[in-house]
């Protein structure tokens, strides 16, 4: 089983991410589960989804405390929220940022580090910062579990509030390919 973890802000997609990429990894015939976390259910507070992926059944329905993946679609969010809790030796991170890859502070045994400045690429494109569906393409570049066509027709499935499929189109292959992938050599667990 695969479990991935999307922090981002209320208002910023991090729900519907979760479950356009589960409706993406059905639609390729696999099992997934999207599960949604609130905290404070307001505009801008810090949100965070879970999903679940198996080729078998997935009963689980909590939470994911370990999970193989973290995706945070809010670039200031780890200044704010420990977004690395529980994730897995060699896991991999898929950030929205556009700083250099040095410049992210991350845990020493992670063993991938995806890059999307999906800000600057939700602002050309939508006019504010909604990044979600970026940090989809983003996903599954970093990733290679999910195709970018299965993607597309998740989100062609979809239900938008404030933008069009079009759109999500476009910023799901802009964040596909605009993401750097840097394999990192983890540190050895004592």
């Amino acid at each position: 089983m695969y479990e991935i973890r999307i922090h981002g802000r209320g208002g910023q997609g991090a729900v519907l991410a979760s479950a356009i990429l589960a409706q993406a990894f059905v639609d390729e015939g696999q099992f997934a589960v999207a599960i949604p976390s609130f905290g404070f259910e307001r505009r801008g507070a810090p949100v965070s989804a879970c999903l679940r992926v198996d080729h078998r059944e997935i009963r689980a329905l909590t939470n994911i405390y370990n999970p193989d993946c973290v995706i945070c679609i809010d670039p200031s969010l780890p200044r704010m929220v420990d977004i690395f809790a529980g994730i897995k030796p060699a896991g991999t991170l898929i950030q929205a940022s556009g700083k250099h890859p040095e410049a992210i502070a991350h845990p020493g045994d992670l063993a991938t580090l995806a890059l999307c400045d999906a800000v600057a690429i939700a602002l050309a494109i939508f006019g504010r910062p909604i990044t979600n569906a970026i940090m989809l393409g983003a996903f599954a570049r970093a990733t290679g579990l999910v195709s970018l066509d299965a993607l597309s027709g998740a989100l062609e499935k979809a239900e938008f509030r404030d933008a069009d499929l079009a759109q999500n189109q476009l910023a799901l292959r802009r964040g596909h390919a605009e993401t750097a992938v840097i394999a990192l050599t983890p540190e050895p667990v004592s």
